[in-house]
């Protein structure tokens, strides 16, 4: 773990600890190093097509929990290389590999990954997985957590109620229940009209809370939601942070009929819809298992960051590139040499897509004229990919094509 973490500090911490900006650079970079999210928050059917997949595409994408990684193999891509800071994430991607591999049937997997807290998870690791994979994962997993428990554990006390997003929204849901709201009744919606008087009724006026408006405005509110300093100033300067939060919110819950937006089922329940599985991931979804199962092998997992990772690769060895919200975290020098590479090593037409707390793209500011006109960027289409991404977390969603030389 110790490489892991410089690697997470040296992207983390920006400013002088002496600074307000370096103090809590150095709290999320420490909140940060466990489980932040419970699923991956960017929508797989806006990424996959706003990246056009092919079988002959070579991704390189964050891993977060991995979920959209193995999303990405019901398109058959050539190449899947997914990245990231956190060894906890990376952790976590690598298990749903591995598991994919070993568990015996599709129904062992969704015990591990749909419910997430199935008393019989344990055992399934320890008969199946745990002897089939390297000794630093088995580390890993057989480690304690800070109640003397397995991480392993989590599989079965639920992994999507014990990350920290998870205990976050565990919190709120206990203010809306003292408060009389009940906003998981959005789940039981039959329309989109329903689902919007639910919101009106039992959600809406849960931000006027004097205890969630407090919340709203204390950064380590937002670092459970796993947003950065940098992201948190970026929100704020685009004005009041409890307005664009419930904003957001409404948006997750009124725009998208719930029958199959696994993202309002997380937000709102800690769960995916386990009888009807319309709801759920498309990994999680039996037609695609096999299919996603047989192509594992294309998936290479590293514990760095984009640039370093991108260092690494020969010229002009990639054509698709997705990097969740993480150019939020980034320096205007950062950004800049990231690009620079995203030109060495992506092929002509190569497609870029990213998310921003913020609605505008921080490129059109950053990067030198030299840089920029490599690249061509419709705002349009970028702003029409946004209002359907459904996890509507987001301020904006943008995507850049690599020109032709």
């Amino acid at each position: 773990m110790t490489g892991a973490s410089h690697v997470l500090k040296s992207a983390v911490q920006q400013n002088k600890l002496a600074s307000l900006r370096g103090m809590q650079q150095r709290l999320f970079r420490i909140w940060f190093n466990s489980f932040i999210y419970n699923q991956i928050w960017e929508d797989p059917r806006i990424d996959m097509e706003a990246l056009q997949l092919r079988e002959d595409s070579d991704v390189l994408t964050i891993a977060s929990g991995g979920c959209n990684v193995l999303n990405y193999l019901t398109a058959s891509p050539a190449r899947i290389t997914a990245v990231d800071l956190n060894p906890y994430h990376l952790s976590l991607t690598r298990l749903k590999i591995a598991a994919m591999q070993q568990l015996p049937d599709f129904d062992a997997f969704y015990d591990f990954f749909g419910y997430g807290d199935c008393e019989s998870n344990p055992r399934l690791y320890r008969r199946y997985i745990r002897d089939a994979i390297d000794p630093e994962l088995r580390a890993f997993w057989d480690g304690r957590r800070f109640n003397g428990r397995r991480r392993i554990s989590l599989f079965r006390d639920g992994l999507y109620r014990h990350t920290r997003f998870g205990w976050y929204m565990r919190f709120l849901h206990f203010i809306a229940r003292c408060t009389d709201y009940q906003p998981q009744r959005l789940l039981s919606a039959t329309s989109q009209a329903e689902q919007a008087e639910i919101f009106r009724r039992e959600i809406r006026p849960f931000f006027d809370n004097t205890l969630v408006r407090l919340l709203g405005k204390l950064p380590m509110s937002v670092f459970s939601l796993g947003i950065p300093p940098q992201q948190y100033e970026a929100m704020k300067r685009e004005g009041n942070l409890l307005a664009q939060f419930r904003e957001r919110v409404e948006r997750l819950a009124c725009d998208f009929p719930v029958s199959d937006n696994y993202f309002a089922w997380q937000a709102f329940s800690h769960s995916y819809d386990h009888e009807k599985r319309k709801a759920v991931p498309d990994y999680l979804r039996e037609e695609n298992y096999t299919t996603i199962r047989d192509q594992l092998h294309k998936i290479d997992t590293h514990n760095t960051t984009l640039t370093a990772h991108l260092k690494s690769r020969a010229a002009n060895s990639l054509d698709r590139f997705v990097f969740l919200d993480a150019q939020d975290w980034m320096s205007d020098a950062a950004l800049i040499e990231l690009w620079q590479e995203i030109v060495r090593t992506g092929r002509p037409g190569s497609r870029i897509i990213f998310r921003t707390a913020a609605a505008e793209s921080p490129l059109e500011s950053v990067l030198p004229d030299s840089l920029t006109k490599q690249f061509s960027y419709d705002p349009a289409a970028s702003r029409a990919f946004f209002r359907r991404d459904r996890s509507a977390i987001y301020g904006g969603f943008h995507l850049y094509v690599l020109k032709h030389g």
